[in-house]
């Protein structure tokens, strides 16, 4: 598991493999990450934006951005947290992923910035 603080907000993330599948005549293969969103500052926010960079060994760059994660706009409470999990297919047995929330204090509405640290998505019978 890699984690990651930034402004009083620690983003985990833990990764699985999935397996094969073919979409358009194409192999890809398929992953998993859980994350967990821990708010250890004093003032209660809300996750409001993501922007997700997901990099495969082949050299192919995605970039996903939208509001919320998985629906919802979750508001994470002083030393409360918010664990969801979401999955990505890569065209490569192995990648890459990172980016940013964008959140809002909901004590004083000022928005800022938080890291997704850079995570490895790995096929087990492509690392030695």
């Amino acid at each position: 598991m890699v984690s990651q603080i930034t402004n009083g907000i620690k983003v985990s993330v833990k990764t699985n493999y999935e397996g094969t599948f073919f979409q358009d005549f194409k192999m890809k293969y398929a992953f998993t990450y859980e994350i967990y969103i821990d708010n250890i500052s004093k003032e209660p926010v809300q996750l409001q934006w993501r922007k997700w960079n997901i990099y495969d060994s082949l050299n192919k760059l995605e970039v996903i951005k939208g509001e919320g994660v998985i629906g919802t706009k979750p508001i994470i409470a002083p030393g409360n947290f918010h664990k969801y999990t979401s999955g990505c297919a890569l065209a490569a047995p192995f990648g890459s992923m990172n980016g940013h929330y964008i959140m809002i204090n909901l004590s004083t509405s000022r928005k800022f910035k938080v890291h997704i640290p850079t995570f490895n998505l790995c096929a087990p019978f492509a690392s030695n």
